[in-house]
Formats: C-alpha cells, sequence, structure tokens
C-alpha cells in the first residue's frame, strides 16, 4: 500500500518574512519623505507596468519604454505640480487643482505608449498605473500621515482577510474570479479595515471622515484586489510576477493600495477632510 503524499509545505513563513521587509521599507519611505519616497513609488510603479505588460503579452519593448515613460512622468509632473520643498501653509480644496493637470499629463502619456505599442492594453496599464502613482505623490505632499493610514487600512484587509479566509472558510466569493476567496474573508476585511483605519486615524490625528470610513475602504481594497485576480484569469496566469517571494508580483501585493489611494485623494478634493 502506497504511502500518502506529503502535505505541501505552507509558504506562511516565506509570505511574513517578505511581508515584514516591504512594511519595513514603506515605513521607511514615507517617513524619510522627499526623492527617497519619490523614487521607491517610481520604481514599484514601473515594475508594474512591466508586469502588466507580460501578462498581457505585450512585447516587452513596449513595456521597458512604457516603464521609462512612466518613471519620468512621475519625476517630473508632481515636482512641477506638487514640488518636494514646497506645501501650501493651510491645505483647501484649491491646493489640489494641480491634480487635474497632473491627470491629463498622465493620459497623454498613456495615449503616446498605446498608439506607438499599437495596443489597447497598454494604454489602459499606463492609466491604471500611474493615476494610482500620481495620487500617492499629491497624498504624501499634502501630508505623509495619508499614506500611512491608506497603507494601514490596506493591510489591515489583506491580512483579516486571509486569516479569516483561512480560519473560518465558507461560501466562496467569487469561484470563478478567485476561487480561494470566500465571504468569511470579505467579512473579515472590512472588519479588520474599520477597526485599524480608526486607530490609525486617532493615532495620527487625522479626525473625520478617516475615524470612520476604514471599512468602506476595505471593501474598495478588496474590489481592487478581485479586478486584478479577474485580470490574472484572463491572462491564464497565477501572479502578476514573481519578484516578492511568497506574495507573487508587485502588482499582487499593490493592486489593493491603487484605488484605495484614489478614493483617499478624492475624499481630500471634495473637502470632506475636517483638518
Amino acid at each position: 500500500m502506497a504511502s500518502p503524499a506529503p502535505a505541501p509545505a505552507s509558504d506562511l513563513p516565506t509570505r511574513f518574512a517578505a511581508a515584514v521587509a516591504m512594511i519595513a521599507v514603506a515605513v521607511v519611505a514615507v517617513y524619510v519623505g522627499g526623492w527617497l519616497f519619490r523614487l521607491v513609488v517610481v520604481a514599484a510603479s514601473a515594475i508594474m507596468l512591466m508586469e502588466w505588460g507580460d501578462m498581457h503579452r505585450v512585447p516587452r519593448l513596449w513595456s521597458y519604454l512604457g516603464a521609462i515613460l512612466l518613471a519620468a512622468n512621475l519625476l517630473i509632473v508632481p515636482e512641477f505640480l506638487f514640488p518636494v520643498a514646497e506645501m501650501d501653509a493651510e491645505i483647501s480644496t484649491a491646493s489640489f487643482d494641480p491634480v487635474w493637470p497632473g491627470f491629463a499629463a498622465l493620459s497623454l502619456s498613456a495615449v503616446v505608449i498605446g498608439l506607438l505599442a499599437r495596443r489597447l492594453t497598454m494604454f489602459g496599464g499606463f492609466l491604471y498605473v500611474a493615476v494610482p502613482a500620481f495620487a500617492l505623490l499629491v497624498l504624501h505632499w499634502v501630508w505623509f500621515a495619508f499614506v500611512f493610514w491608506a497603507l494601514i487600512v490596506t493591510w489591515a484587509t489583506d491580512s483579516f482577510a486571509y486569516f479569516a479566509g483561512r480560519s473560518i472558510g465558507g461560501p466562496k466569493l467569487a469561484p470563478r474570479i478567485s476561487p480561494s476567496k470566500t465571504w468569511s474573508g470579505l467579512v473579515g476585511g472590512l472588519v479588520g479595515a474599520e477597526l485599524l483605519g480608526a486607530l490609525a486615524a486617532y493615532w495620527l490625528e487625522l479626525g473625520a471622515p478617516f475615524l470612520y470610513i476604514g471599512g468602506f475602504m476595505g471593501l474598495i481594497a478588496q474590489g481592487g484586489d478581485l479586478f486584478e485576480s479577474w485580470l490574472k484569469r484572463r491572462a491564464g496566469v497565477k501572479d502578476s510576477g514573481t519578484i516578492l517571494p511568497g506574495h507573487g508580483g508587485m502588482l499582487d501585493r499593490l493592486d489593493g493600495l491603487l484605488p484605495v489611494v484614489l478614493a483617499t485623494l478624492a475624499f481630500l478634493m471634495a473637502g470632506l477632510w475636517s483638518g
């Protein structure tokens, strides 16, 4: 009688070690700020666009050119509109007026790389990565605490959803898109985002509405995660890349943060922050 096959080794230790390293890099970059933070954002964004190109089977030449164009945009456009060394003495809705020219510049670059590559997917991928990356740089320019809050909410969503799904299980959330995701994981992610979002907002002295919208942001983060899962399912790949041990690619780790960053900036631009 053949002996049963050994159970596959858990990837939790690898995931944990990689997560700690990523969190450490993110925290140091956000806290130090300035050009260090911008360079980290540029590097991560370029990698994400390369992964996007690979998922959609775009020739590497166009992915490389797209990454270079994206990096140039994220280094030049924010510095022209939101200089590192300058900040408004008092933040108001008018402080965000330059965001729209920034989005326009990124959209123009997206059209250029799309036309050069003759791929609509490169146009969409450029915007998918560049717009949230630009928004992240704007948030840091306003106050680095907003970046910390967005990161904490996203991390809480991912962590609570992972452990709730693993420990509770139950009905699948979207089996055709992501077979591993469950409704218990969704609820766990929302609860974690609400709790840690409120604690982070209190600790960082952000006030309303950030004391109360962690759960809403957790829902947005999980929507971003599902969207990327749908993209991978269409492309026939398990992960967007292999750069992060136990986590896959950069897109796999930041898919939830991208929409959270945009939503956070939208709250500020709408004048909903009490200050």
